[in-house]
Formats: C-alpha cells, sequence, structure tokens
C-alpha cells in the first residue's frame, strides 16, 4: 500500500514541493475544486489528470469558499476531511487549500507545467487560463461525465428522504 499524498500546511510548502518536483524533471498537473461528497466522477477526472503528467497536486477550496460557491449547507464535509480523503487516492501527490472562490493566485504561485479542468468548461471561461498560458503552462479539457455530480447525489438523495 502507498503511502498518503502530502497534504501541505500552506501555499509555500506546496511551492517548495513544486520546486523540487520540478528539478527531479517530473511534469506536474494541477486541478482544483471542492470535492465535498467524493463520487465515481471525481475519481475518474482526478486519474485522467493525473495520467498527463508525472505527479498531480489537487487545490482544495476552503470551507468559506465551498459556502460562497455552493451555498449553504456545503459543504457537506469540512476542509480536513476532504484532504484527507484526496490524499488517500493513488491519483493524487498533493493537497493544497485556497480560500478564493478561484485559483488564479495559487496557480501563479506554483506554476504548474499543465492545469486540468472539465471539458464542461471552455477555456475562453477559465480566468486561470490566462494565468498559465502567460508563463507558457497547458491548459486541458479532461471529458465531462453528466450526472455525476455532488449536487446531482444530493438532490438525488433528497428526493428518497420520506
Amino acid at each position: 500500500m502507498s503511502a498518503l499524498a502530502e497534504i501541505f500546511g500552506d501555499v509555500e510548502q506546496a511551492r517548495a514541493w513544486r520546486e523540487e518536483q520540478r528539478a527531479a524533471g517530473r511534469r506536474v498537473v494541477f486541478t482544483n475544486g471542492c470535492f465535498d461528497v467524493l463520487h465515481a466522477g471525481h475519481v475518474m477526472y482526478l486519474t485522467w489528470a493525473r495520467k498527463h503528467g508525472d505527479a498531480l497536486i489537487v487545490g482544495l477550496n476552503g470551507d468559506q469558499s465551498v459556502r460562497a460557491l455552493k451555498g449553504t449547507p456545503r459543504p457537506i464535509n469540512p476542509y480536513e476531511d476532504r484532504a484527507q480523503v484526496l490524499a488517500a487516492l493513488r491519483s493524487v501527490d498533493g493537497v493544497v487549500g485556497f480560500d478564493e472562490l478561484t485559483p488564479e493566485q495559487l496557480i501563479a504561485r506554483l506554476k504548474p507545467d499543465a492545469i486540468v479542468k472539465s471539458a464542461q468548461y471552455r477555456e475562453a471561461d477559465l480566468p486561470e487560463a490566462k494565468v498559465v498560458r502567460a508563463y507558457g503552462g497547458e491548459v486541458l479539457l479532461a471529458p465531462h461525465l453528466g450526472g455525476r455530480s455532488t449536487t446531482e447525489i444530493l438532490r438525488r438523495g433528497a428526493e428518497r428522504t420520506p
């Protein structure tokens, strides 16, 4: 059994890890999200992202930013729990939290070789794409699997509750 991925206490720790990866000649891929209730769609997405590099670092929205993006009562699971679950996945090499609504500042600090977003978005609609392109990074769009979202899972659960 492999060790858990690194959960970085702050952006500087994650940046230092990124620099170690760069010095070793490893391609680092970045993705981000809330990952509130982990499901098969998340696992497939993260596996796809990891296949495009030697290491995958996940930017994980903090509880306040999840609430701002998704509304109350989200997140269902607190940041610490979500980070632990992500860190246990074979595809994930590192997890770093951020409190902003979008990850441009985090990406600008880490400068991953590529970022991955769902193909439900267009690159032109992603503010972080400009940051990545500015330093020569790549933007990859992962296949989107419809019907596999935390919001959809919670909706289905609520419908089944008597």
